[in-house]
């Protein structure tokens, strides 16, 4: 979540303050965000620093640091965030920095395993609780206290399955409380207890709020995803009362379909603490900034974004599974993993034909369909955060 430090106020981002409040007037009414909040280099650097370097941001699974000694490092708004999972199982998180010269402790996007945390430029290695234990010539030099030397740990959670780490330094507030709506209907799935069987990576030519935007709407639906089409009616279902720190709706499943797949039909088993309504409809969450959380009866998706720039973003797409369904012999998760892979490079495709036509200089915002009110709530709070206010946290 954004940082809520009267420093973060006073930094709007460099935006037409017209433009914003537009974005802003009453749904029915208002417009989408300024064109140069897609494509302006300097509008990306400040959200790497606002939206993706100043609170909480999901960095990975806890399911890829499953064991003590487990190390992996993942780049966080305009630095990077080493993750470890010590000895006694629980998670730390440290800046991705070295106290001697500043090099990586590991480089982001990789993984490893050790009993120590070693930095490869020169040596100095720490604990898995980041206390400096070595740093070769320093040993007797003299003023020189190792325990003044360990890493810079950051405040990190795992909320159902998901590794959070607040990258402003403890200013943001409390995770939980800014979820705790959204706990309530995420925790019937248990994503932390689910099996991650697939994985996808992409990279889209496209601003990482297009993508999210995309997300946010049916209205596309029958225009270019016809296999969606044929399992969920694009226009059932409704969206949530806008929260501040997740948005999202639902959609029903057409009768005799179980599933999202190509079939409708499940090659698993139903998740096991849905009730009925469960069963027969398929949640979808943005937690800000950067996850894409679907639940479906039985499967979770989850995309992660990580921008890249303002017209390129990673997406790194899983999809989780009921243990005793990925025990049985001759489980296959391709069932959902193939569906969601033709939609999810038909979406893409789609929010990299947006980011292209913004490009024109005679690119103007448009307006928003009715079925469009979750954009609106995305767009109010991404407008909110530019003009430096608190964009999304705790709900008081």
């Amino acid at each position: 979540m954004v940082s809520q430090d009267e420093g973060h106020r006073r930094d709007p981002a460099p935006l037409d303050r017209a433009g914003l409040a537009e974005a802003l007037r009453p749904f029915g009414e208002s417009r989408m965000l300024p064109r140069a909040a897609y494509v302006d280099p300097a509008v990306f650097e400040w959200e790497r620093r606002h939206f993706f370097g100043g609170g909480w941001i999901c960095v990975a699974r806890g399911d890829q640091l499953p064991e003590p000694g487990d190390q992996r490092a993942e780049a966080t708004g305009t630095g990077g965030v080493l993750l470890v999972r010590a000895e006694d199982g629980a998670l730390r998180a440290f800046a991705n920095t070295c106290r001697h010269r500043g090099h990586e402790l590991l480089p982001c996007g990789e993984a490893a395993r050790a009993r120590l945390i070693r930095c490869p430029y020169h040596a100095w290695t720490y604990t898995l609780a980041g206390d400096l234990r070595a740093a070769g010539s320093f040993k007797n030099v003299r003023g020189f206290e190792f325990g003044e030397w360990g890493l810079h740990q950051l405040p990190v959670t795992e909320w159902h399955g998901l590794v959070f780490v607040d990258t402003s330094g403890g200013l943001a507030g409390s995770l939980g409380e800014a979820l705790a709506k959204l706990d309530e209907i995420v925790a019937p799935y248990e994503p932390e207890r689910l099996v991650t069987a697939g994985r996808h990576s992409y990279d889209a030519a496209a601003n990482w709020k297009i993508l999210t935007e995309n997300y946010h709407e049916c209205y596309h639906c029958p225009s270019i995803h016809p296999e969606l089409c044929r399992v969920s009616p694009p226009k059932s279902g409704e969206n949530y009362a806008a929260d501040g720190a997740w948005v999202g709706g639902w959609l029903d499943l057409r009768d005799g379909m179980a599933t999202m797949s190509l079939s409708g039909s499940s090659g698993g088993v139903p998740l096991r603490g849905l009730d009925q309504q469960g069963l027969r409809t398929v949640i979808y969450v943005n937690i800000l900034p950067n996850v894409l959380l679907s639940l479906h009866p039985d499967y979770v998706m989850t995309h992660r974004l990580t921008p890249v720039a303002a017209d390129q973003t990673r997406i790194e797409c899983t999809w989780a599974f009921a243990p005793e369904a990925v025990a049985r012999p001759g489980f296959d998760p391709d069932y959902a993993v193939e569906f969601w892979d033709i939609t999810n490079r038909q979406d893409w495709r789609a929010c990299e034909s947006v980011q292209r036509g913004l490009c024109s200089p005679q690119a103007s915002p448009g307006p928003l369909a009715p079925d469009e009110d979750a954009v609106y709530s995305f767009v109010t709070t991404i407008a909110r955060g530019y003009l430096g206010q608190i964009a999304w946290g705790p709900v008081t």
